[in-house]
């Protein structure tokens, strides 16, 4: 595959882009690829080019790294583009936690619909849409854009609609629930089989099957509330099973903020969490782990550039589905996945515009859809909800519309549950004075919102929510991260029965 280029946008992001790299490189026929990464900090840029220029050297791989903050030198004549990226980082991705807590709403991850994740697309979306129009004009002919960032269906949408690019979006939330299915079915590697579909981080698995035996709702159900540790850390996943019939992808803490019933009374929020970790439905869980995570690596920097050094283990390479997509393309080896593709039709009752989540299949032509899918009504119906928070939020984020922006807030059903019309305009307005740098579209309503935030009558709250953690310093995290690896490395020791 010599001269095979693949641009990795948000690069920065270290760890990901790692995974990335070397869950590529696992393929013998994509080791002489060349890795051009881009990303908008100096400093991030250098520590990733660093640390892919160990492993590259640590295991004699022909792949070349190249580095540049230069976002149209890095996809100039790329065949694949990858986007990781978080536009305003963890400076406005506080801001999509903090002031909702003003207006009562608690999100968990805040990244994918809800008041958060919204906000998050409007950052997003014309900086997508930048992107797109240089794969359009630099990159190599027919070049696939894999996104990987949130929100993820607003940002494969914009692509697709407004940006004119052929657009993938991946996620790992279907591999990890199915992950859990396997746990509490005591299914061995290669004996679950199961269909999911939906949109992304509302994903269903509508037909499951162990040993080929079709899984019921009750065996699921009593197989998840007998697991000593998901009857605990699942519970809004499970209630959701209990009367809906089918599992979902998504993690008890983002599942929570999708939906209008389990976070939209303070007092009730501890029923359905659980604090053991931040994914199971922490106030701002995520936020905390991705300073905590960024801290941690600044300070343990040459720690990190020691371990690159290692020799790979092939074997070892990850459920992501890039270095898949890229491997069935490239060599025509086929790959069943779950990916995010406009709907057209593949699942027939949502609408044909939408983004979807569903089976597909990669070889050589392409990444071809298994359509005709039906979800159960409820599934359905949870999912247009969302659907059209997306699609209004999209339409705004691209043509600038205020007015628009805050009528999908209104429609997102957890947004809907807790706040009146006259609260969310004025946190859409605080919103977006507080983001107004990465908010070009808006420019020319800065000043009306600022006029109307001077006058506003809304009263809020200084809250940190229901279930709200510290911030961990660089020592605690290093010493809890080194307990938990001693603990998985004893597991691991002990012989089976």
């Amino acid at each position: 595959m010599s001269g095979l280029k693949i641009a990795i946008i948000g690069a920065g992001s270290v760890g990901f882009t790692k995974k990335l790299m070397t869950d590529i490189v696992s393929v013998p026929e994509l080791r002489d690829a060349e890795f051009a990464l881009t990303d908008v900090s100096e400093h991030n840029l250098s520590m990733i080019e660093q640390i892919l220029g160990r492993i590259v050297e640590a295991n004699g791989l022909p792949t070349k790294i190249t580095a540049t903050t230069d976002r149209r030198a890095a996809i100039a004549g790329a065949k694949y583009i990858i986007s990781c990226v978080r536009v305003g980082g963890l400076e406005a991705y506080a801001d999509d936690i903090r002031i909702p807590l003003k207006y009562g709403v608690d999100q968990c991850v805040g990244d994918t619909i809800c008041a958060g994740g919204i906000l998050y697309g409007q950052r997003n979306i014309p900086v997508i849409l930048d992107f797109c129009k240089d794969i359009r004009e630099v990159a190599a002919p027919g070049a696939l854009f894999l996104n990987y960032a949130n929100p993820m269906a607003m940002n494969t949408w914009a692509a697709i609609e407004y940006g004119g690019v052929n657009t993938v979006g991946l996620c790992h939330g279907v591999q990890h629930g199915g992950e859990q299915i396997a746990a509490v079915l005591g299914a061995k590697h290669g004996e679950l089989d199961f269909v999911c579909s939906g949109i992304n981080h509302q994903t269903w698995f509508i037909d499951v099957r162990f040993k080929g035996r079709k899984v019921g709702k009750d065996e699921l159900v009593a197989a998840f509330e007998a697991h000593p540790v998901y009857s605990q850390q699942e519970k809004v996943r499970i209630d959701v099973l209990k009367r809906f019939g089918v599992y979902s992808t998504e993690s008890n803490g983002h599942l929570s903020e999708y939906l209008p019933w389990y976070r939209k009374r303070p007092e009730e929020i501890g029923r359905w969490i659980d604090m053991s970790d931040w994914i199971h439905g922490e106030t701002g869980g995520y936020l905390r782990y991705s300073t905590e995570s960024r801290n941690w690596f600044e300070t343990d920097f040459p720690r990190f550039l020691e371990e690159a050094g290692k020799p790979l283990d092939h074997g070892k390479r990850s459920s992501e589905h890039a270095s898949h997509i890229l491997e069935a393309l490239e060599t025509g080896r086929v790959y069943r996945g779950h990916f995010n593709v406009k709907n057209n039709g593949v699942i027939t009752n949502l609408p044909a515009d939408a983004i979807i989540e569903s089976p597909g299949f990669v070889d050589r032509f392409g990444i071809n859809m298994a359509s005709g899918i039906t979800l159960p009504e409820a599934c359905a119906a949870t999912c247009l909800s969302s659907i059209n928070v997306q699609r209004m939020s999209v339409h705004a984020a691209v043509t600038g519309d205020l007015d628009l922006l805050k009528l999908a807030v209104l429609h997102d059903p957890l947004v809907g549950a807790i706040c009146s019309p006259d609260e969310v305009w004025q946190m859409v307005d605080e919103m977006v004075v507080a983001q107004a740098k990465w908010l070009p579209q808006f420019a020319g309503e800065i000043d009306g919102a600022k006029a109307r935030l001077a006058k506003a009558t809304v009263k809020t709250r200084d809250w940190q929510g229901a279930a709200r953690r510290d911030v961990r310093t660089v020592d605690v995290v290093r010493a809890e991260s080194a307990k938990k690896r001693a603990l998985e490395l004893d597991e691991a020791a002990r012989p089976s029965l």
